[in-house]
């Protein structure tokens, strides 16, 4: 930590300590000096806020927070000071509002509960009141460790909240909420094995904690262990059949697992006790969308969005047809909600991506890229990626996995020849790549599979923190026993997503982080590499908005070093690995030449031509991907050079991406 950096910490630690012994006049001097030196330290102006409303300086403590939310639009306490104050100057309504969105963003604020409670039963809704004073009495019950927690979760302070929980299940090793709090850690660390573990546990310690029991069936989704969380969501509707929670949930788990007939009777039963719920139709209209039913999943947002105009979900799905065009008055509508301070953090990231389609479409280009940039900007707040340790992960998979090391492991691995691995970037043409393949009677087209990433993730082991390269280190120590054990178990792992045919994709695109993994443990496997054009990838990259694992989209700059990483890291495995062993396919040679490029991937799989193949878009099938509705319209060149009128927009990503934007063909005037 820099000199500076310390002397902030110890300025925040003084000007917290002036507040709490009622100084807030110096509290507020030595925040006002933090911020003269970093504007946006939101510990300094959520500290100046707390100061000017006791001082009375409301207009000043007004400010602060408005400065505070828009550094930290998803801070739970932000909305709990804006609810004091808003007490403050009587205005009971909107403070309630503020004390509402303070518990979404972070639930373990008893304060605000406390508040909510008090405010609802002057307002004669005594039902909601005592809901709320239930969750605040929970959470006055939690050991004030366990409360800490939950603070630090619900304000991105993960590892620490890792330490606390692990501390307290030393001394307390059966505490099921202790046990639960440390799944969610996991599962926010992306650690989802030892989330599954620690849930089931719990479930056996307190089977009828229905919480616990719904966190474990949203671990085993994440695990794509759709069978296992769809009989646990049965369990509970069994339980309590009645109930629109439970139907819900076991509408999603039966969506995910294929079952869409039963999702969408499911979903219709929720409506019928919940007509108009927002959530409920989105839903739907995802279900709708999968099974290529586009316009009722239109009919299905639109009903949403006539529940709840500021359901951003719903305007971000229309959107993410792809299909769909905006007319001027829902454009209008979509503006207003995003002045409308009611309009919670996903909500806008939704909208501002809606936004930037809409306005893209109607070929105004400044107002969409400003969009588009605004819903990237305030995603990226959220993440804890770096360009610097993805570099570092590239690198590390260069230094281990050498020739030498290729050639020693070389034959040790499952044998199985079924999958057909998809890799490359997202948003470079390999959903289409898989609906070719998977238009051919010997391929099952599954999904984008977690298998790999999560083998890779259990090699790095515990030690990931001090020990960064120990995977793909550990390849190179690993017996034939060992390496034929992880092939067989992705072949036993991903058989639930199969149809019965020999050949299978799985389109992860990551996984050509792991190519010297699938190699050693599959060598039989093919690997297809979908490659599209640097400037056209990475500006559909940009303005798509994916639901996590993608967290390098989120900005120009370190979405070319992501690119620029890809190239090379590929150029690495085409020289380590043997002659033919990867695929290059480019998006635009597949526009410009299907039945070429049809056959040449048909030959390179080892399977015979099939006019399915050329004829992809003809193919009925469940596709859950962003080009869902692209895939089942003929081959089109409409996507080519789609950044061209950005352009001006894009100095940072041309300039990032240097002799690779130079290269790019996708502007080509063909």
């Amino acid at each position: 930590m820099s000199e500076s950096a310390n002397t902030r910490k110890e300025q925040l630690k003084r000007a917290q300590s002036l507040m709490a012994s009622g100084d807030f006049d110096g509290a507020r001097a030595l925040a006002d000096a933090i911020l003269e030196d970093v504007p946006d330290n939101g510990d300094g102006l959520y500290i100046a806020a707390v100061a000017a409303r006791y001082l009375k300086d409301f207009d000043a403590a007004a400010a602060y927070l408005s400065r505070l939310k828009a550094v930290s639009p998803d801070y739970g306490r932000a909305f709990q000071e804006e609810g004091h104050l808003l007490n403050a100057l009587g205005e009971h309504d909107r403070a309630l509002t503020a004390f509402q969105f303070a518990t979404r963003y972070n639930p373990a604020l008893v304060a605000s509960w406390d508040a909510q409670a008090r405010l609802l039963q002057a307002q004669g809704r005594s039902g909601d009141a005592a809901r709320a004073a239930e969750q605040a009495a929970r959470l006055k019950a939690l050991p004030k460790a366990l409360l800490a927690v939950t603070n630090h979760i619900h304000e991105g302070r993960v590892l620490k909240a890792e330490e606390l929980a692990r501390a307290f299940l030393k001394q307390q090793p059966h505490h099921v909420e202790a046990m639960r709090l440390l799944a969610d850690i996991g599962s926010r660390l992306g650690v989802h094995e030892d989330a599954d573990i620690l849930l089931e546990a719990a479930t056996e310690i307190a089977p009828d904690n229905l919480q616990v029991r719904i966190d474990h069936i949203q671990v085993l989704r994440k695990r794509q262990k759709f069978a296992s969380a769809r009989k646990a969501a049965k369990a509970l509707l069994d339980r309590e059949p009645g109930s629109p929670v439970f139907q819900s949930l076991y509408a999603i788990e039966s969506m995910q697992g294929g079952d869409y007939d039963t999702a969408l009777a499911m979903f219709d039963k929720v409506l019928e006790q919940l007509p108009g719920d927002p959530a409920t139709l989105t839903s739907r209209g995802h279900a709708l969308k999968t099974v290529g039913r586009s316009e009722e999943a239109v009919q299905s947002y639109r009903a949403a969005l006539e529940g709840d105009w500021l359901h951003g979900d719903a305007w971000y799905a229309l959107a993410n047809l792809k299909t769909y065009t905006f007319s001027s008055n829902e454009i209008a509508a979509m503006q207003a909600a995003q002045d409308d301070p009611n309009l919670a953090f996903m909500a806008r990231v939704h909208i501002a991506f809606a936004l930037g389609k809409a306005f893209e479409d109607s070929g105004e280009i400044d107002p969409s890229f400003e969009n588009y940039a605004r819903g990237n900007a305030l995603k990226r707040h959220q993440t804890r990626y770096t360009p610097e340790q993805m570099a570092a992960e590239f690198d590390a998979q260069k230094r281990w996995v050498t020739p030498e090391l290729i050639e020693r492991q070389a034959g040790k691995g499952c044998e199985a020849p079924d999958p057909i691995f998809i890799v490359g970037m997202p948003r470079a043409g390999s959903t289409l790549l898989e609906q070719i393949l998977a238009s051919h009677s010997q391929v099952d087209g599954t999904l984008e599979l977690p298998n790999i990433l999560s083998l890779a993730h259990r090699l790095r082991g515990r030690s990931q923190l001090t020990d960064r390269e120990r995977y793909p280190r550990v390849l190179g120590e690993m017996s034939a026993d060992e390496l034929r054990a992880l092939g067989q178990e992705y072949i036993d792992t991903t058989q639930i997503h199969r149809q019965g045919a020999p050949f299978f994709t799985d389109k992860m695109p990551n996984n050509f982080r792991h190519i010297g993994l699938i190699h050693l443990i599959l060598p039989n496997a093919k690997i297809i590499d979908a490659r599209r054009g640097a400037m056209d990838c990475c500006w559909s990259n940009f303005k798509q908005l994916f639901a996590e694992g993608q967290e390098f989209t989120y900005s120009l700059t370190d979405m070319a070093d992501y690119y620029r990483g890809y190239v090379d890291l590929m150029d690495h495995w085409e020289a380590v690995l043997p002659a033919g062993s990867i695929l290059r396919v480019t998006h635009e040679d597949v526009l410009e030449d299907l039945e070429g490029q049809v056959r040449r991937l048909l030959d390179f799989c080892g399977l015979p031509f099939e006019q399915a193949c050329v004829d992809f878009h003809k193919t009925d099938r469940a596709v859950r991907t962003a080009s869902s509705e692209q895939v089942r319209k003929p081959i089109s060149k409409s996507g080519l050079g789609q950044w061209r009128p950005f352009e001006a927009h894009l100095d940072p990503l041309k300039n990032a991406l240097g002799d690779l934007a130079e290269a790019d063909r996708s502007d080509a005037n063909e």
